[in-house]
């Protein structure tokens, strides 16, 4: 059973992926659009795969910088990007993520480590882990 540390808390409202989407706390009040690369208006608003590429790259970010405090290895403008993309699986939606850790410094081998480590803790990689395919990559 997971000790829960903190809760957040977000409502949709509206039509759906064309509506809008608020936190509890006030901090995210986002209007929705379907991509124009899905049949909608796209433009300056967001869609919920870009909000879980955010979420993700953070969470991501920081079990890196986990992992490498861990192995008494100093990060310096480490960064990481998710590409979550959303495609048809069958007759039903599915995600894919791409996480990609800049780890500039570092040789390759130890940039793969730490990435897969991270992989590991990270607890979005552990929600996502058999539900969807999540490719990790490093760059230095």
């Amino acid at each position: 059973m997971v000790d829960v540390l903190y809760t957040a808390a977000a409502t949709a409202r509206g039509d759906g992926r064309n509506g809008e989407v608020t936190s509890s706390d006030g901090l995210i009040d986002e209007q929705l659009a379907v991509p124009k690369e899905m049949g909608g208006p796209g433009g300056s608003r967001t869609n919920p795969e870009q909000l879980f590429a955010a979420g993700y790259s953070a969470c991501f970010h920081g079990a890196l910088q986990l992992v490498a405090r861990q192995a008494n290895v100093r990060l310096s403008g480490s960064e990481v990007t998710a590409q979550v993309g959303i495609g048809k699986d069958g007759d039903a939606f599915a995600l894919k993520v791409k996480l990609v850790a800049h780890l500039p410094g570092l040789e390759q081998g130890k940039a793969n480590e730490l990435a897969a480590q991270a992989h590991q803790v990270c607890p979005y990689s552990r929600a996502t882990r058999g539900n969807i395919e999540v490719e990790v990559a490093a760059t230095t």
